[in-house]
Formats: structure tokens, C-alpha cells, sequence
């Protein structure tokens, strides 16, 4: 059987990279960047230039795709609708979804975010069909996304796998500074290699019209329920962000007992 092909929009973005890196060679992969030398030497894979307020451009990349994994946006929560969300993550992922029916792609998989329902209460648990509740303007475009995934889904027959992302970062979070580990930040926290695997998931589970699954790891507590990413998808998401921050407080604690000159003063010692 012939390798599936992928279109990555966003493909310098921090997910991006990790992501190609994570594919490596089992798909052919097409890389699309607005600005093609942030992408350096791509080894293996094709490129396209991809200004995604340019529907040419989105054309010129979706052509000859299989999925097109869209994560290229304009990721800041601080920004503004004019010069901000609107040219990105709303013209822009209508021009993909445009493309990707012109192409006869088969699906696309839309990174959403998880600021698509941070507005709902902290203590109330977040559904995959849960109303969206956006805390943001990049939230709310990232809403439009998903409508549009709908739409695009049940009125033009392309398949939509929505993925809404919670806080993406390392698998260890003793690389995160102190006060980012918050409880309701782990409770959203999603590993490198848990979202690579329900991202590839999505784009190779077939006979899914449409769906909205939620991305994070398996936290003991969860700001979204994953049952629904397990049922469809087969996602088995190896971390818990809590089970790290405990390991990672036992390192520091030893690093402070061990380290010269940062030794700790035991109560017998005062």
C-alpha cells in the first residue's frame, strides 16, 4: 500500500516540528510554512510555501493530499481580531478547508484548543460535546474552526477530526518553572508524545464523518474528559502531569540536599 499524504500547515510552529519528527518516515510528508527557511533542511520531505490568506497558496498545498493536519494559527490568546485571529485562524482555516474539497482530500484534522471551553467553571469538567465556552478571541476563532469542520463535514462530505489541545510542553514538567505548576495547569497539561499519538490517530482512524475529541494526558485530574478520544480513537495516552510534578519535586528536593554550597540545614542542625 502506498504511504499516506500528509499535509502539515504550521509546520515551523513548536507542535509542528515535533510532530514531522514524530512521523518521521512512515508517511510522505508535505511541509507548509509561511516562511520556508525557518524550516531549514527538510531532508526527506516536500515543502510549500503556505500563506493561509492566500487561497493559491492553499490550493497549490493541498493538492495531491490525503489529510491535511492543519496547525498553523495565530496562537496568542492576547490577540487582537484585526491584525490578529481574523486573517489567520479564520480566513485562513476556511481557505484550507476550501483547498482540501478542491484537492478531494480525504480528511483534515484541526488543531482547536482547549480555549475553546476555559470559560467554563474550573471546577466543572469539560466534555467533548459540551458547549463551547471561550475565554479569548483565539478561542472563539478556534470555535469557528469547529463549526466550520461541521459544516464542511455534513455539507461537503469531507471528514473533520477535531483535537481541542490543552497545555502542550514537555513530558517531564520539572522543566517547567515553579510557578506554572499549578493544579489547574496539570489538570490541562499534554505531553509531546500523547498528542503525536492521538494526532496520528486522527489522521488514520477511519469511518469518522465528524468528531471533537479532547487532547491531553491522562492527569489523575482531568480539566476534559478523554473517554471519548479512547472509545473512537484508541487513544492511550502514557503521562500524568501529576505523577511528574511529584517525581520532579523529589529530584529538586535531592538536588538541594546534593548540590555544594545549597545543602538544606536539617531541624537538628539549627
Amino acid at each position: 500500500m502506498s504511504k499516506l499524504h500528509i499535509l502539515i500547515t504550521g509546520a515551523t510552529g513548536r507542535i509542528g516540528r515535533y510532530f514531522t519528527d514524530y512521523l518521521g518516515d512512515r508517511y510522505k510528508l508535505r511541509l507548509g510554512a509561511r516562511n520556508l527557511e525557518k524550516l531549514g533542511d527538510s531532508g526527506i520531505h516536500e515543502v510549500a510555501e503556505l500563506n493561509l490568506e492566500n487561497p493559491e497558496q492553499c490550493s497549490d498545498a493541498c493538492e495531491g493530499i490525503d489529510v491535511v493536519v492543519h496547525l498553523a494559527a495565530n496562537p496568542s490568546p492576547a490577540a487582537p481580531f484585526y491584525g490578529g485571529v481574523l486573517e489567520a485562524n479564520i480566513i485562513g482555516t476556511y481557505n484550507i478547508y476550501e483547498a482540501a474539497i478542491k484537492a478531494e482530500c480525504k480528511r483534515v484534522v484541526f488543531a482547536s484548543s482547549i480555549r475553546t471551553v476555559e470559560g467554563h467553571p474550573l471546577d466543572l469538567q469539560v466534555h467533548h460535546d459540551s458547549p463551547v465556552g471561550p475565554d479569548s478571541l483565539y478561542g472563539a476563532s478556534k470555535c469557528f474552526g469547529e463549526a466550520l469542520a461541521f459544516y464542511f463535514a455534513y455539507q461537503h462530505g469531507l471528514s473533520s477530526v477535531v483535537v481541542r489541545i490543552g497545555r502542550w510542553g514537555e513530558n517531564s514538567n520539572r522543566k517547567q518553572p515553579m510557578q506554572a505548576r499549578t493544579a489547574r495547569n496539570l489538570s490541562a497539561f499534554v505531553s509531546r508524545r500523547d498528542l503525536s499519538q492521538l494526532m496520528e490517530r486522527a489522521m488514520t482512524t477511519p469511518d469518522i464523518k465528524f468528531a471533537i475529541v479532547n487532547g491531553i494526558s491522562d492527569n489523575r485530574f482531568k480539566r476534559m474528559d478523554i473517554e471519548s478520544a479512547r472509545k473512537l480513537l484508541g487513544y492511550e495516552p502514557q503521562d500524568d502531569a501529576f505523577a511528574q510534578y511529584v517525581s520532579g519535586m523529589a529530584e529538586q528536593e535531592r538536588w538541594y540536599q546534593e548540590a555544594p554550597g545549597r545543602r538544606r540545614t536539617s531541624s537538628n542542625e539549627r
